[in-house]
């Protein structure tokens, strides 16, 4: 069992170490697209122009990235429990103060947090 238990460890730290740039580009498209559907769909959440949306799909998956690094919590909101959804949500609402153009309130950051949920279950790929 432990061996099983190392095993995961250093695949997990290998595929750290396995970045690509092709990766990274395929998450911000995927995060930019998930983002767009979930302004579509929320009240009090509005992004003006595709370059606020880009922008915003960068910083989303530079502070979820941070987050991870540093605390360990993962921000899918449905992948990890009320704590995944509380960090997606704190994600937008942040990403308000960085982007220019990317308006959210708190209760659309809620709520678009819960839509990128669903959307993130439903799309191959993940988003936050």
């Amino acid at each position: 069992m432990d061996n099983n238990n190392e095993r995961n460890r250093n695949n997990d730290k290998n595929r750290d170490n396995d970045f690509s740039i092709g990766e990274l580009l395929l998450r911000v498209l995927i995060t930019a697209i998930v983002v767009a559907i979930a302004a579509f769909f929320t009240p009090g959440f509005t992004i003006d122009g595709l370059w606020s949306l880009l922008l915003a799909a960068v910083v989303i998956g530079v502070l979820d990235y941070l987050i991870q690094k540093f605390t360990g919590v993962n921000a899918t909101p449905f992948g990890r429990g009320l704590s995944g959804f509380l960090v997606a949500a704190i994600i937008l609402y942040v990403t308000k103060f960085i982007v220019p153009g990317f308006n959210i309130s708190i209760w659309g950051a809620i709520i678009g947090a819960l839509v990128i949920g669903i959307v993130d279950a439903i799309m191959p790929g993940r988003a936050m």
